[in-house]
């Protein structure tokens, strides 16, 4: 493509026009001979030091904020603003061809856009899924390295749904995509907002910052569905400017859900718009499921899909990968995989399982290295009030010793008098809880859900499916003849 052509949008250049091979603002990717090198300054490195070298390796545009001295820069305000507008244009803008529809919030985002997925394809559309588990387009399952992918990543990945014809893009919106400007130039049909509780604080410093990044989806998309049933919510509705219609589990909104009836295996409710009502089922257990079907309709409604088609999907939905997800195991007792891991999410999970529990509810959970440390004693308070045993172990330690955060975990048993269990290493905690699993237990293993790898010092990955795990458990107590 023509510099010209993917630059008009961004900034004026007297550079000759020429044919551009690539987009790249990556210092470690190979370089294409005629590649455009944007300079985006990070937290440990400034990609303005790179520029010259980026040119040895063949680059022949730098894009960047101050004067380099390079013949062949082009000056911006905000590189990082603009390098997404810049792999839009070098893409063929492919975000003009599809209807996007963006779900930000703490927790939800990935259920809600699974099932809206699942529910348009229901309705014959073919549906791109951009998200945490992985990304599709229609049936085609392809990796996924972030909840909403870098720039280059994102636009490439849109093309190619444009090209395979998707009509609707669903896609989760993180407050650090929102923030780092990873999303600019893209326009959301619809926008959802689903809670706002403490998480990332590492990245954003205050709740106050996390509030205002997610706020960012609601200003290029041209309707709002807001959950009013969080203060967050309820304060959004005052501050944002495009169409909102409101979605409640307990007050008055636009789309609500009254007579709600919980149990182990889903959800039943009357959905109301003030006009109609209708009865809905959903295979998903504890009331924060029945706030994620209201987003799904109200979104599918926004949209032009009959609500009562949409409810009718909906009740053929199953269960979502890591998200309450009962893993077989052919015995008196039940092991969830859930990937709750901030306090509200544990709250909203274990709560939901104790209120339909015949036996002991055992929570089995660690906490993230190098993450916001201030929620490590607000996970086990949450843990140790809504389960009967505890068993504190690592997730992701990074490189934190997983002692050092395990500690900063027991900090928030303190007063408490729920029994528990430290074991340091996951793998092994799991095995004694399957070990010392008794008749209608349910073994909640929160924290890593749909995640099949742990990451260690050094950033190291290695593979950790906790289903497997399970598996190698049941199959030590069958030698054991137990």
């Amino acid at each position: 493509m023509k510099l010209y052509d993917i630059i008009k949008d961004v900034a004026k250049t007297s550079l000759p026009d020429m044919e551009i091979s690539d987009v790249t603002s990556d210092t470690r990717k190979a370089v294409k001979a005629g590649s455009m090198f944007v300079c985006i300054k990070g937290k440990t490195f400034d990609g303005h030091d790179a520029a010259k070298d980026m040119i040895e390796k063949g680059c022949t545009v730098v894009v960047c904020e101050r004067d380099l001295g390079l013949d062949c820069q082009i000056i911006v305000e905000n590189t990082r603003e603009a390098f997404p507008l810049l792999c839009a244009a070098f893409f063929g803008h492919p975000e003009k061809e599809l209807t996007l529809i963006g779900v930000t919030g703490t927790n939800g985002k990935t259920t809600i856009t699974t099932v809206i997925k699942k529910v348009l394809s229901s309705f014959g559309c073919k549906v791109g899924l951009i998200g945490t588990c992985q990304n599709e387009i229609g049936d085609d399952v392809y990796p996924t390295a972030r909840t909403t992918p870098e720039p280059y990543d994102l636009y490439e990945l849109f093309r190619k749904m444009a090209d395979e014809k998707c009509d609707y893009v669903v896609m989760e919106a993180s407050s650090q995509g929102l923030e780092q400007k990873r999303l600019s130039g893209c326009h959301y049909k619809v926008g959802v907002f689903t809670n706002l509780t403490q998480d990332h604080l590492d990245v954003h410093g205050t709740m106050e910052n996390y509030y205002q990044a997610k706020k960012i989806l609601f200003t290029i998309s041209d309707n709002a569905i807001i959950n009013i049933d969080d203060e967050y919510g309820r304060r959004y509705l005052k501050e944002i400017s495009c169409p909102v219609k409101t979605y409640s589990c307990c007050t008055k909104a636009d789309f609500r859900a009254e007579d709600i009836l919980l149990s182990a295996s889903g959800v039943k409710y009357v959905f109301t718009d003030g006009k109609i009502k209708h009865n809905v089922s959903f295979n998903m257990p504890g009331l924060f499921n029945v706030s994620n079907s209201l987003a799904v309709i109200a979104c599918c409604e926004t949209l032009g899909f009959d609500v009562d088609k949409t409810i009718r999907a909906l009740g053929t939905m199953q269960g979502v990968r890591g998200r309450a997800e009962i893993v077989p195991t052919g015995r008196d007792f039940t092991v969830i995989c859930d990937y709750a891991h901030t306090p509200d999410a544990l709250v909203n999970v274990l709560s939901a399982i104790k209120n339909s529990a015949s036996g002991k509810v055992k929570c089995l959970f660690g906490c993230g290295g190098n993450r916001d440390a201030s929620k490590r004693s607000l996970m086990a308070a949450a843990a140790a009030d809504n389960a009967d045993f505890l068993i504190v172990t690592s997730d992701n330690p990074r490189n934190e010793d997983p002692q050092d955060i395990i500690n900063d975990v027991l900090v928030g048993l303190e007063g408490k008098t729920t029994p528990y269990i430290t074991i340091v290493d996951r793998r092994e905690a799991i095995h004694w809880a399957i070990h010392h699993a008794e008749k209608d237990d349910i073994i909640v293993l929160a924290g890593k859900g749909h995640e099949d790898y742990q990451i260690l010092a050094g950033g190291v990955k290695i593979h950790f499916d906790e289903r497997e795990v399970v598996a190698d458990a049941l199959k030590e107590l069958e030698a054991e003849g137990r």
